[in-house]
């Protein structure tokens, strides 16, 4: 029997109303019709442009949006929950199954608190513990696993490098037991050594603890190094998905390939420039029919223009959404 995804989402959409005035209002279609299975245990990577919906997706996982069409379900050894309708004591339960990880180390650390108290506020708020005696046993537990020392535990955050507040954001976000993890551009703000520390202590928490990750990002090299699984997104919808490998050696959509080629090479000889995109980015508030990506794509053909692809997997894990992705594939084998 196989296991059931932890995450799944069918069709799942987020929508907000903008615009001024009763009846100059437009929705934008922030997540478009996405279809998605995480598997437990796995670290999966979503890729894309500022603006795509990563961000957007990653928060209605954690049911921090609402959900306006389709579903997304969570399911472990415990419950099985429908998102989109999650309300009351069964929504604070879903708090300490899936936590997030901010992006900006600086500001989602209060100034006011000490380590201990940062990482034991979810103990209190969910009521997860009895005593301070039990929430200090597994704060100090938690605080070792993110190589946070006792001395560490009585600091304010100012006294801390990028680095360590992200690692104390780490335990916050751990201390609940959660089985469900959003790391959303959780490296970006750090330097490029403090990344690998960083990344390297994820992937030892996500195998000692059985964790899974949804790991947002628009660097291409990190989520190489890191994931297991990958999804490309533009504009709200999802483009293409397959194992990090595969997809690495053989992208089947215009836009994963133009988004690889833009990686820097560390080959000094290496001549091949990125591949620029042409054409405007459409408004998400006024999508393009057919094809979302067509205004911009170098093999675009009529077809494009007037029907919108639909993700097609010939069976071997590599789901793509593109008329087109064959002949692509053609002419990178």
């Amino acid at each position: 029997m196989t296991e059931k995804p932890l995450i799944s989402a069918r069709n799942l959409s987020v929508g907000f109303k903008v615009g001024a005035g009763f009846f100059n209002k437009s929705i934008l279609k922030a997540v478009d019709d996405v279809t998605l299975d995480i598997a437990r245990g796995s670290f999966f990577g979503l890729v894309g442009e500022s603006g795509s919906g990563k961000t957007t997706l990653g928060r209605a996982f954690l049911k921090a949006v609402p959900i306006t069409g389709g579903t997304a379900r969570y399911t472990d050894d415990e419950v099985d929950l429908d998102l989109a309708s999650l309300t009351g004591p069964a929504l604070k339960d879903y708090r300490k199954r899936a936590q997030l990880i901010f992006q900006d180390p600086y500001a989602a650390l209060s100034p006011r608190m000490t380590v201990r108290d940062i990482i034991a506020e979810p103990l209190e708020v969910m009521g997860l513990t009895s005593s301070r005696e039990e929430t200090d046993a597994r704060v100090r537990e938690i605080a070792a696993k993110c190589r946070l020392n006792l001395e560490h535990l009585r600091r304010f955050p100012h006294a801390f490098s990028g680095g360590q507040r992200q690692r104390i954001s780490i335990a916050r976000a751990l201390v609940s037991k959660p089985q469900f993890i959003v790391a959303d551009e959780s490296v970006a703000a750090l330097d490029v050594s403090i990344q690998a520390d960083v990344l390297n202590l994820l992937k030892d928490i996500q195998r000692d603890m059985g964790l899974t990750f949804l790991f947002i990002s628009h660097d291409l090299s990190v989520v190489a190094h890191t994931c297991d699984y990958l999804a490309v997104m533009y504009l709200g919808r999802l483009v293409e998905t397959a194992p990090t490998r595969q997809l690495f050696s053989a992208p089947r959509h215009p836009y994963t390939k133009a988004l690889f080629s833009a990686i820097p090479s560390l080959d000094p000889d290496d001549r091949r420039g990125g591949q620029k995109l042409e054409g405007e980015i459409p408004s998400p508030t006024n999508q393009p029919p057919g094809c979302k990506f067509h205004t911009r794509c170098p093999m675009v053909i009529d077809r494009c223009r007037v029907e919108e692809p639909t993700l097609e997997n010939p069976g071997d894990g590599h789901s793509v959404s593109c008329h087109r992705w064959r002949d692509l594939l053609a002419a990178t084998v």
